[in-house]
C-alpha cells in the first residue's frame, strides 16, 4: 500500500465517523514556542488552550512536520528523521478515551478490502499511563487485547504536555510487533526496535502547573472539557504495510536515494559509511524542499539557518559519495514528483523552489572553497607546531561559520594525517545547544501567562471589530488588567490593559501597526497607546487614564486618530500594489516574506533567488504610480478560501487561514487575502516613492517606500537638494551627474598624487633612520617614533630602512602615533632571522607599553595599540629584547 493511499484511508475513515477534514497547516506558524510545526495538534492549539472556540467538534488531518534537534544524528541510524507526516484525529469536548481507542482499532485492524490497514491484531501491543486503569480496561473491553499485551509506563513515556502550564493528560501508545528477527521478546518496555510505535493517543483531561522536564510538575486539576489529540506516524505505518526494513526504503523516500545512486554509481546497502550519506540526502532533501515550499529561505539565523544546514549537508554528503556536479535541483525534482500529489504547492511553485536550491548550492560551493582554505591553514599550523591534533575550536569554527559537519572535518583531517579534538568540539557544541535550549525555554512563556486573557475571552466572547467602517463607536468595558492581573477599576495617572465588548481600534496584525486614539466617558478620558490581540479574537487596548476613573461596565466612546489611520491605510494599500508589481516583474517566486505598514511609510520583504536590479525597482515604482491614476475602488468581501484562491487571490506563506477569508481587491491588478484596513480608492495614495532597497538575507530582499504626503515631502527635499547642487556646480540639473563624476575623478587623482608625495617624503627619511642604527648585542637596531605616517607608509618605510641595513643582522621597529591610536611595524633582515630573531616574536616585548597587540611572519609583523603615549617606552623595550636575543 503506497503512502498516499495510507493517508487517504486515514482521512476517509475519520470523515466517515463525523470528522471535518482539515488541510495540513504550513510548517511555519506564528507560535512563539516553535521554529517549525512539529506535531499534528499545533494548528489546533488555540482550541485546546481555550484561546478560540473550535469551529467543529471533531477534526482529522495529515500534518507535515519538521523536528530538527538532532540534525547531526540523521543518517547514522534509520530511526532519525527531520521530516515526517503525522496523521491525527481530534475531539474537542466530544468523544474521549473509548471513542479514540475504538476508532483507531477499527482502522489499523480493519480489512484492507473495507478501507482498513489490515494489521494482524495478534501483533498489536498497547501501553498506558501507569495510573490509567480506565484506558487499560477499555483496551481489553473494546479490542480484546490480553492484559499481557497492555503495558503500563510512567510519566516520561505515557504522559503528555506542551512543556508549559496548561492542558495535559495521560497517553496510550499503539505498537506493532515486527517479529523475533528484530529483537527480543517482552513488548515495548523491552525492545522498541522490534515493537515499533505507530500511534499515540493523548487523553487531554488535566491542567498542569509550573515545572521542568517530563514529570517535575504538579497536576492542578481537571479540564472543564476533555479532548482527544492523536498522532499516527505515516512513515512508520508505510514501513510495515510495504514490508520494508525502515522509513528510508518506503515509496516516498527511496526514490531520492535512487537518484543519489545514479549520480554516484554506488549502491545503497553496500556499506554503512555510504548508507549514512544516502540517508542524509534522502531525509534532508524532503525537509529542505518542503520548508522552501512553505516560504523559508536559507539564512544565517532561525529557520533560514536550519534550512541552510540541511541543504549544505546534502551537498557535502554527495561530495563524499564522489559526486562533483550540482545536485540539489535534481533531488528537488524527485521530492516534487513524490510529494506533489499531497502538497500541490511543490508542483505549482517548483520554479521558485528550484531556483532557491540552485543559488544556495552555488553559494555553498564557494563557501566550501573558503572553508577548505581555513581548514588547510589550521592543519598547517598544527603540523608546524609539531602536533597532530586539530583544535576543537577550529573544528567548531568550521562547523558554525562555514557549515562543515564534524564528520567532514574528521575526514579532511584524516587525509592529512591529523586527528581532531572531538571532545573540545563537542563541548562547544553542547554550550551552543544549551544556549539554544535556554532560548527555546524562554520562548515557551509566550503561552505562559495568558490565563486571565483566556478567561475574559470565555466570559465575554470575541471583541467585535467595527473599524472597517467606523472610526468612532460606543463600547463597554468588560475587562481591566494591571500587570497582567484583573482589577475592578483604574484611576487617573495609571497605565492598564482594557478590553471592550466592541472597538473601532485596529489591533496590530498582518504587518499593519495598531491604531491610537482616545476613549471618552462621563468624567473619564483615556489615551489609547496600543492595541494587541493577546489571544485570538480578544482586542487588548493598552491605555493610560488621563482623567477620572474607569471601571468594569463603564460606557465609553472610542475615537481613532483618523489622520494617522488614513496614513497607515495608504501604506497598507501601497504594499499590496508593490507586491503585485514585484510579482509581475519576478513571477510567482517573488513571494511576500514580511511587511510593515506604518503612518506614511511601508516596508515590504519578498523572496527572490535572483538579484534585484535598480532598473526593475524603478519600473515597479513607475508601474504602481501609473496605476494610481486609474483611481479604482478598493473592494473587500468575505468568501471561502478555496473560492478566493480560484479567483487568483494571493495567500501569504506562514499565515493560517480559516475556511472563510477576507479578500481585498484593487481592480484586477491586486487581489490578496487580508484582514487589514485600506483606502476607499487607490487615488487616495497620491504618490508612492521607493526610498530604499537592500538584501536582508539569502534570497530575501527589502524595499521601503514613502506614501502620500510623506512621499511628496521627500520628493520636494530631493528637488531642493538637486537645485542647490546644480547652483553650487554652476551647471543645469541634467548635467549634474556628469559634473559630479568629473569632480570626484579629479579628487581621486589628486588624492593619489598627494599619497605619492607623502610616500616619497617618508621614504626620503629612510637613510636618516638607517644612519641612527645602534648595536644591541651584535644586532643593528633602528627603533624610532615616526609621527603622522599612515599604515601603508609605515610598512614601506620599514622595508626601505631594512634594505639599507644590508647583510648585517638588523631589526627595524617604527611606531606611528595618530590621535588616540598608535600603529607599529617590526621588520628583520635575513641575517637576524638566521640568528633566531623573528619579527612576530618581538611584539610581546613592547605590546603592553602601548596597550596593543599584533603579529605576523618572522620577516615582518604589524599591529596597533590604544596608548600612543607609551610609544617611546615601547622603543626602549624592543631594544632591550633584541639585545637579550643577540647575546
Amino acid at each position: 500500500m503506497d503512502t498516499h493511499e495510507i493517508t487517504e484511508r486515514f482521512l476517509r475513515h475519520y470523515e466517515e465517523k463525523g470528522h471535518t477534514r482539515v488541510p495540513s497547516a504550513s510548517l511555519i506558524l506564528d507560535d512563539p514556542n516553535l521554529l517549525f510545526v512539529n506535531a499534528g495538534m499545533v494548528q489546533f492549539k488555540p482550541y485546546f488552550l481555550g484561546e478560540a472556540p473550535p469551529p467543529y467538534s471533531r477534526a482529522t488531518s495529515v500534518q507535515k512536520c519538521v523536528r530538527t534537534p538532532d540534525i547531526d544524528e540523521v543518517g547514522k541510524t534509520t530511526r532519525h528523521n527531520t521530516f515526517f507526516q503525522m496523521a491525527g484525529n481530534f475531539s474537542f469536548g466530544d468523544y474521549f478515551k473509548e471513542g479514540a481507542i475504538e476508532l483507531a482499532w477499527e482502522l489499523i485492524t480493519g480489512p484492507q478490502s473495507e478501507g482498513g490497514y489490515g494489521l494482524d491484531p495478534d501483533r498489536i501491543w498497547a501501553t498506558v499511563f501507569e495510573d490509567d486503569a480506565e484506558a487499560a480496561g477499555l483496551w481489553r473491553k473494546l479490542t480484546g487485547l490480553p492484559s499481557e499485551r497492555i503495558q503500563r509506563r510512567g510519566m516520561e513515556d505515557n504522559f503528555w504536555s506542551m512543556g508549559i502550564p496548561g492542558p495535559c493528560g495521560p497517553s496510550s501508545e499503539i505498537y506493532y510487533d515486527r517479529g523475533p528477527e528484530y529483537g527480543r521478546e517482552g513488548g515495548p518496555v523491552a525492545d522498541e526496535d522490534r515493537y515499533i510505535e505507530i500511534w499515540n493517543l493523548v487523553f487531554m483531561q488535566n491542567i498542569r502547573g509550573e515545572g521542568a522536564g517530563k514529570k517535575s510538575f504538579p497536576i492542578l486539576g481537571d479540564l472543564p472539557a476533555k479532548n482527544i489529540d492523536t498522532g499516527m506516524g505515516v512513515e512508520r505505518v508505510a514501513t510495515i504495510l510495504q514490508g520494508v526494513e525502515n522509513v528510508y526504503e518506503t515509496d516516498l523516500v527511496r526514490p531520492v536515494i535512487g537518484r543519489a545512486e545514479e549520480f554516484s554509481g554506488r549502491r545503497y546497502g553496500a556499506n554503512h559509511t555510504d548508507d549514512v550519506r544516502f540517508r542524509v540526502i534522502a531525509d534532508h532533501a524532503r525537509t529542505g524542499v518542503l520548508l522552501i515550499g512553505d516560504g523559508v529561505t536559507p539564512g544565517n539565523d532561525g529557520r533560514g539557518y536550519v534550512l541552510r544546514r540541511l541543504l549544505r549537508r546534502i551537498v557535502r554528503s554527495t561530495r563524499l559519495l564522489g559526486v562533483q556536479e550540482p545536485v540539489l535541483q535534481a533531488f528537488a525534482e524527485v521530492v516534487r514528483d513524490t510529494m506533489g500529489p499531497t502538497y500541490a504547492n511543490l508542483v505549482t511553485d517548483f520554479d521558485r523552489i528550484s531556483e532557491v536550491v540552485r543559488v544556495e548550492e552555488e553559494a555553498f560551493l564557494a563557501t566550501l572553497t573558503s572553508g577548505s582554505r581555513i581548514f588547510d591553514l589550521a592543519a598547517a599550523e598544527t603540523k608546524k607546531s609539531g602536533g597532530d591534533l586539530l583544535a576543537g575550536d577550529k573544528a567548531f569554527q568550521l562547523h558554525d561559520t562555514y557549515g562543515f559537519p564534524i564528520d567532514l572535518t574528521l575526514e579532511m583531517a584524516a587525509e592529512q594525517g591529523l586527528t581532531v579534538d572531538e571532545d573540545g568540539f563537542r563541548t562547544l557544541m553542547e554550550e551552543q545547544r544549551t544556549r539554544a535550549k535556554a532560548d527555546a525555554a524562554q520562548r515557551k512563556h509566550g503561552h505562559g501567562d495568558l490565563s486571565e486573557y483566556r478567561k475574559l475571552l470565555e466570559r465575554n466572547g470575541e471583541t467585535e471589530f467595527l473599524g472597517y467602517t467606523d472610526l468612532q463607536a460606543s463600547a463597554k468595558v468588560v475587562g481591566l488588567l494591571e500587570d497582567g492581573q484583573p482589577v475592578r477599576s483604574v484611576a487617573a495617572g495609571h497605565k492598564a490593559e482594557l478590553v471592550l465588548d466592541r472597538t473601532p481600534f485596529y489591533a496590530e496584525s498582518g504587518g499593519q501597526v495598531a491604531d491610537i486614539g482616545v476613549l471618552l466617558g462621563d468624567g473619564v478620558k483615556i489615551n489609547v497607546l496600543d492595541v494587541q490581540k493577546v489571544v485570538p479574537g480578544l482586542f487588548v487596548h493598552r491605555v493610560e487614564v488621563a482623567e477620572g476613573e474607569v471601571g468594569i461596565g463603564t460606557e465609553l466612546t472610542g475615537s481613532v486618530d483618523g489622520a494617522r489611520r488614513l496614513s497607515i491605510e495608504r501604506s497598507h494599500s501601497a504594499t499590496h500594489l508593490v507586491h503585485a508589481a514585484v510579482r509581475g516583474a519576478y513571477g510567482k517566486r517573488a513571494a511576500q516574506a514580511g511587511s510593515l505598514n506604518s503612518p506614511g511609510r511601508m516596508r515590504f520583504d519578498f523572496t527572490t533567488p535572483a538579484s534585484v536590479s535598480t532598473d526593475i525597482l524603478t519600473e515597479v515604482e513607475e508601474e504602481v504610480n501609473d496605476y494610481l491614476q486609474t483611481d479604482v475602488e478598493v473592494q473587500s468581501y468575505i468568501t471561502t478560501k478555496d473560492k478566493a484562491l480560484e479567483l487568483g487571490a494571493v495567500a501569504l506563506f506562514g499565515e493560517k487561514y480559516g475556511n472563510d477569508v477576507r479578500v481585498v481587491d484593487m481592480g484586477d491588478y491586486s487581489r490578496e487575502l487580508c484582514g487589514g484596513t485600506h483606502v476607499d480608492r487607490i487615488g487616495q495614495l497620491g504618490l508612492v516613492k521607493l526610498v530604499g532597497d537592500s538584501s536582508i538575507g539569502s534570497g530575501v530582499h527589502r524595499v521601503e517606500a514613502l506614501v502620500g504626503p510623506d512621499a511628496l515631502k521627500h520628493v520636494r527635499k530631493e528637488q531642493l537638494l538637486v537645485s542647490q547642487l546644480a547652483n553650487t556646480f554652476k551647471v543645469p540639473t541634467d548635467q549634474l551627474p556628469g559634473r559630479i563624476e568629473d569632480v570626484l575623478s579629479r579628487l581621486k587623482n589628486a588624492e593619489k598624487e598627494i599619497e605619492q608625495l607623502r610616500t616619497q617624503q617618508v621614504l626620503g627619511s629612510a637613510g636618516a633612520h638607517a644612519d641612527k642604527a645602534h648595536d644591541a648585542g651584535g644586532v643593528s637596531v633602528v627603533a624610532e617614533v615616526v609621527p603622522d605616517v599612515d599604515g601603508n607608509g609605515l610598512r614601506a618605510l620599514a622595508s626601505d630602512v631594512r634594505g639599507r641595513l644590508g647583510d648585517r643582522p638588523g631589526v627595524v621597529a617604527l611606531f606611528a602615533p595618530s590621535g588616540d591610536k598608535v600603529a607599529f611595524v617590526v621588520a628583520t633582515t635575513a641575517a637576524a632571522r638566521d640568528q633566531g630573531i623573528a619579527a612576530g616574536k618581538l611584539v610581546p616585548s613592547f605590546a603592553e607599553a602601548i596597550g596593543g597587540r599584533g603579529g605576523g611572519k618572522p620577516d615582518m609583523a604589524q599591529g596597533g595599540g590604544s596608548n600612543p603615549a607609551g610609544a617611546q617606552q615601547a622603543v626602549e623595550a624592543l631594544r632591550a629584547a633584541v639585545a637579550g636575543v643577540g647575546r
